[in-house]
């Protein structure tokens, strides 16, 4: 009976090594068997510090690209206002040699007339080089003071010309496009006191 019983008591009991629980025999690795398939989750501290790590060194090299656009940027701004200089100096240099062809030409000029005509030839070719580079002469005389393409530097008391006027032009002024390079130096009419 005490046989049965220890049968009886070892049907009831089930096996630890058939379930899985509590067997702590090491297997051929070393390893115990009860060990879990994953690894234990990692602590949430080293996971933040790895993230900002990992995103310190993304922001260190988008800052480094960013830093090598900006040099780019400006070494092609440079070169293409270098590029810019050098195509305006071709088309001007032929002006440039027509004038001092006239200029030693002056020296033994018996016929001022001739002269003349020169210096004249050389000043339309002077003024066709710039409508090639798309720069015009800013209109002044006569027409309404315009602050954005004229300079006052002076009025002048006149019946001549209507009040509010360009009445004389004293240096001309150029502009590309809507662009004023040099506003036009200009006296502006104002009527005669009564």
């Amino acid at each position: 009976m005490s046989e049965d019983n220890a049968s009886d008591s070892g049907a009831e009991k089930p096996d630890a090594s058939q379930n899985g629980v509590g067997d702590t025999t090491p297997n051929s690795s070393g390893e115990s068997a009860a060990a879990p398939s994953t690894a234990p989750p990692e602590d949430p501290i080293e996971r933040a510090q790895a993230e900002a790590a990992r995103l310190k060194d993304q922001l260190l090299r988008l800052a480094a690209d960013f830093d090598n656009y900006k040099k780019r940027s400006r070494r092609e701004l440079a070169d293409t206002a270098k590029i810019a200089r050098e195509d305006v100096l071709k088309e001007l240099l032929p002006v440039f040699d027509n004038l001092e062809r006239a200029t030693s030409h002056a020296t033994q000029a018996t016929d001022v007339k001739a002269l003349t005509e020169g210096i004249s030839m050389v000043t339309r070719q002077f003024v066709d080089t710039l409508g090639k580079l798309g720069i015009e002469r800013v209109a002044a005389l006569g027409l309404p003071f315009d602050p954005t393409v004229h300079e006052a530097v002076q009025h002048l008391e006149t019946t001549e010309h209507a009040p509010g006027t360009v009445a004389m032009e004293l240096q001309a002024g150029y502009r590309q496009g809507d662009r004023v390079i040099r506003p036009a130096m200009v006296v502006v009419a104002k009527p005669k006191p009564s």
